[in-house]
């Protein structure tokens, strides 16, 4: 069960690059999260697939430190629902209901992207701990900073708009 978890599902095994793919299902699948059954469902369903994540990640690499296997994208999943969740908790306490608009699912899948490759800072010292609880924490690192970042490019896009009317 942990490794069905770990690989959600198996999505771990498509190539190439098995984290982008997996980032690509985990935005749609929180953008539909969001629109069917709003915030509140999306920021437990975060929480539970972050639980899930530790413990999977745990259990699979009892006693393998350094080993971060590819297909283990259960943390891809959990950093980018992390960074979907800044542009949908700004846009549901303005109270708009719906579907999140564009671009902010592609803000929140680039970004996060961007900080999971990159690794930078946090990012990479959580990746190089080399533990089971390291594999996880360096894509909650890069969800965080991609969601921050989301949110920044928001505002820088639209504070002009705003002050020229």
């Amino acid at each position: 069960m942990s490794r069905l978890v770990a690989t959600v599902g198996g999505l771990g095994h498509l190539r190439p690059a098995p984290g982008t793919w997996a980032s690509l299902v985990a935005v749609l699948l929180a953008w539909a999260i969001d629109h069917a059954l709003g915030f509140p469902a999306l920021v437990a369903a975060t929480l539970a697939v972050t639980a899930l994540g530790f413990w999977a990640c745990a259990a699979e690499l009892a006693g393998k430190p350094g080993e971060d296997p590819s297909e283990f994208v259960i943390d891809e999943v959990a950093g980018q629902w992390l960074a979907f969740l800044f542009p949908a908790a700004g846009f549901w306490m303005r109270g708009f209901e719906g579907w999140l608009p564009w671009p902010a699912p592609l803000a929140a899948f680039l970004f996060f992207r961007l900080f999971d490759i990159r690794k930078p800072w946090l990012v990479g010292r959580a990746d190089r701990r080399g533990d089971a609880a390291g594999v996880m924490l360096d894509d909650l690192w890069a969800g965080l900073f991609a969601g921050l970042a989301a949110i920044l490019a928001a505002a820088a896009y639209h504070l002009p708009l705003i002050l020229m009317r």
